[in-house]
């Protein structure tokens, strides 16, 4: 298999009729490690904006479980990607994260500015960091704006921004006008940092932690509330991933995919698991919603009640609630 062979497979798909497939080639062969950090900076952000980082603290999860928060995050993104919209896994997950969203109220502009994160820091870090072995092509782009726009109608966001660009214009808009420090952004954002570092062995943590702080930009620096880090340490941490994109550059071409379930990071299922019995499993619903996809909507289905996630997409399909089964942890 040649270098380049799976970009030309790409160019060769349709950016919106093909964007899963695209997206699965580009997040499991061509860029598995790079997409999987880019997209844990996307949610790393979201703890800067007030509204989000101040929930999250307020729940203890992502101080308390934060490596249980950390694998249910990837593993129901991982099988959406992997499993797709359709009927299976890929719904299963898609149910359980809208379930545990619609039990607290966020608002439209968060679930937008959430969203936009998706759609840029990968082409951030791949093409304007310089930390791909390639970069991404336009028809790549808009594969990925294609399918972060679906997912997005399937959690009944409203008013999704049709480009790139616009997301782009979005997620800065929103950093400009809602970053700020917080205390519960800061424990989540200390908690997370922490498991990250606990990643590596003993000996390197010390690096670990100046190395990654590094690649944090000034806003959100200044919203957590951390010390500058050092231009040398931005230099280095910056020089260390162009090292290794040269590197992977020259390296054979993936020809199994690896997806995000299989990373040694994930740690809290060594058993397995089922997406429709992982995640939060919050007592009722505090707040009212109403919420209807475009995607349901237009096949006909049913409007999901309020804490029930996706709709059924045919009568055969038994409606999700948010009863958590008898033997979930809680």
């Amino acid at each position: 298999m040649k270098r380049f062979e799976w970009r030309d497979r790409i160019h060769a798909l349709d950016a919106e009729a093909d964007c899963e497939q695209i997206v699965r080639i580009l997040s499991a062969h061509e860029f598995p490690w790079d997409i999987e950090q880019a997209l844990g900076l996307a949610l790393y952000r979201t703890y800067a904006v007030p509204s989000v980082g101040e929930l999250l603290g307020r729940t203890g999860e992502f101080t308390e479980r934060t490596q249980r928060r950390y694998d249910d995050t990837a593993l129901i993104l991982n099988d959406i990607l992997e499993h797709g919209f359709g009927p299976g896994r890929g719904r299963d997950a898609l149910r359980r994260m809208n379930q545990m969203h619609r039990a607290y109220d966020i608002s439209n502009d968060d679930y937008l500015y959430v969203l936009s994160t998706f759609v840029v820091m990968p082409v951030r870090w791949l093409n304007d960091y310089g930390y791909g072995w390639r970069r991404l092509s336009e028809h790549e782009i808009a594969a990925i704006t294609h399918y972060y726009r679906k997912l997005g109608r399937y959690m009944g966001i409203k008013d999704i921004p049709r480009t790139y660009a616009e997301f782009r214009e979005l997620m800065d808009s929103y950093e400009r006008e809602h970053f700020a420090y917080t205390d519960g952004g800061r424990a989540v954002s200390d908690a997370t940092l922490e498991l990250m570092v606990n990643f590596y062995p003993a000996w390197q943590r010390p690096l670990v932690r100046p190395f990654t702080k590094a690649l944090l930009d000034e806003p959100l620096i200044r919203a957590f509330g951390y010390p500058e880090p050092s231009a040398a340490w931005r230099r280095l941490s910056s020089g260390a991933l162009k090292l290794r994109a040269r590197i992977v550059r020259l390296m054979p071409p993936r020809t199994e995919p690896r997806f995000a379930r299989q990373s040694p990071n994930i740690r809290s299922y060594p058993d397995g698991y089922d997406p429709s019995r992982i995640g939060t499993f919050p007592q009722g619903c505090p707040v009212p919603h109403g919420m209807i996809t475009e995607e349901i909507a237009a096949t006909g289905s049913r409007v999901p009640a309020p804490g029930q996630g996706l709709a059924p997409a045919s009568a055969s399909e038994a409606p999700v609630t948010t009863q958590a089964p008898e033997s979930t942890e809680r």
